[in-house]
């Protein structure tokens, strides 16, 4: 099956208990496109999250979606079920390469390197085999580098959103902290967008009640301004083509985004695993395409000014809760997804998000993204009484986090997490082998694929 042909389970309207509906299946095209609204309404909170963050047109990012989704089904020609929306691990690359005087253009052609290298990586890997990925990026330096990621980006809640208005931010961080914990099933796995709708309808609501707000915009600067300004919605089309703008390419601006990597291939490899253990199917001979796939189709989105993509654990979710697996669903989705992009009213709505709202969603979400790295390194058991897994994320993590910087000319330094990675990377790697040189070497705790990999290698 290369995507298309599905066989109709059963009478395509009603599943027994337990029953699974498989990748080369469909029910009835109307429950299909059900099930495809649903994988939208799921993701489309995350989806156009990241594009508001970095900048970027959330019309475009919605419509390149759909389109790398397709891509992507193309690509693994239908076994691997999987929605590609606008990745958030680039956001804290998004605001450092803002800082250093970047443009929408400058981070798309980053986005663009990043996308082609993991496009190369997914090929290598698909020819040498999937157990390299262990051996390169064990769960101790996989997770110090997602942490330094999310953690990165304290500033930015910190110094830019937060200010614009701290109470609407602080109530918007309650109500989406709440919103995580307290509900159950879909509406949990849409709790930021629901944060998002309680921070904009709270803004609304104060505008007309308090008036204007003394605080800074999003310039920085500080003025008497409306919470909300709708007047990019008034003049919006109800239909119209996205803005899209062509990627423009600064060694400065590669280098900061390419430590990102590391987080998309770990990323890339946990969602087919888990795809493949829900749908009976093992994947493994498929993880090089998967993760070139995801390239490919993130170098399709950002040539174009749309975001990077990667496979959405929210769509995963839809579909342990459906035990729904058809890829038909998939097609569906994306097709929604392109046309929602071609409604730049929807975009101007987006656009309009208070600072103060993106204040309160992102403490949680960049902190969610850090305590991630955390979660490789429990699952995992990593063992941090080893100098081998504790130095080199310790002095990583600290220097991404820290802002510390590494000046080599004038024109070339590294900094932030560029350097925290390299230094978590090379440090692992380095102290690995000079450890096993000088004898001194004590086997680090890492999960059943990297031990596997040494044992097979004799290392």
């Amino acid at each position: 099956m290369a995507g298309f042909g599905w066989k109709l389970h059963g009478d395509g309207k009603n599943l027994r208990p337990g029953e699974v509906v498989k990748p080369d299946e469909r029910l009835s095209w109307g429950r299909t496109a059900g099930l495809g609204a649903q994988h939208v309404v799921s993701m489309i909170g995350a989806c156009f999250v990241a594009p508001v963050l970095m900048g970027l047109d959330p019309n475009l990012a919605l419509m390149a979606s759909g389109v790398a989704t397709i891509l992507f089904l193309l690509l693994t020609r239908g076994r691997i079920p999987s929605y590609l929306g606008s990745s958030l691990s680039f956001v804290g690359v998004a605001a450092v390469i803002a800082g250093q005087g970047g443009d929408a253009g400058t981070l798309t052609g980053a986005l663009f390197v990043v996308g082609a290298a993991l496009a190369l990586c997914g090929v290598i890997i698909q020819v040498i085999g999937g157990k390299v990925i262990h051996a390169v990026l064990p769960p101790a330096v996989t997770g110090a580098v997602v942490m330094l990621i999310g953690f990165n980006l304290a500033p930015v809640t910190a110094g830019t959103y937060w200010p614009q208005d701290q109470w609407t931010a602080l109530a918007t961080m309650l109500f989406t902290g709440l919103a995580l914990v307290v509900l159950r099933g879909f509406w949990a796995r849409v709790a930021i967008f629901l944060g998002l709708v309680f921070g904009y309808v709270l803004s609304w609501v104060l505008d007309r009640t308090t008036g204007k707000i003394h605080s800074a915009d999003g310039s920085g600067k500080v003025t008497d301004h409306w919470r909300i300004d709708f007047s990019g919605v008034a003049d919006a089309n109800w239909f119209g083509t996205p803005t899209f703008h062509a990627p423009s390419f600064e060694w400065s601006a590669i280098l900061v985004a390419l430590p990102v990597l590391v987080a998309l291939i770990a990323e890339n490899a946990g969602h087919v695993k888990a795809v493949g253990e829900m749908t009976g199917d093992p994947l493994d001979d498929k993880m090089g395409t998967a993760i070139a796939a995801d390239g490919t189709a993130s170098m399709l989105s950002t040539a174009v000014g749309g975001p990077a993509t990667t496979t959405y654990a929210e769509n995963i979710g839809v579909m342990a809760a459906t035990r729904v697996y058809s890829t038909a669903a998939y097609w569906a989705a994306a097709g929604f997804a392109v046309l929602f992009g071609l409604c730049p009213k929807f975009g101007a709505v987006v656009a309009a998000i208070p600072g103060g709202v993106l204040g309160g969603i992102t403490v949680i979400l960049y902190g969610m993204i850090g305590l991630l790295g955390a979660q490789i390194w429990v699952r995992n058991k990593v063992d941090f009484s080893q100098p081998l897994n504790l130095v080199p994320a310790a002095a990583g993590v600290i220097i991404g986090i820290g802002g510390v910087l590494l000046k080599f000319t004038d024109n070339f330094e590294l900094s932030g997490i560029a350097l925290g990675t390299l230094i978590v990377l090379t440090g692992y790697h380095a102290l690995r082998w000079l450890s096993k040189a000088a004898g001194t070497h004590r086997p680090a705790l890492l999960d059943g694929g990297t031990t596997e990999y040494d044992t097979e290698t004799g290392k």
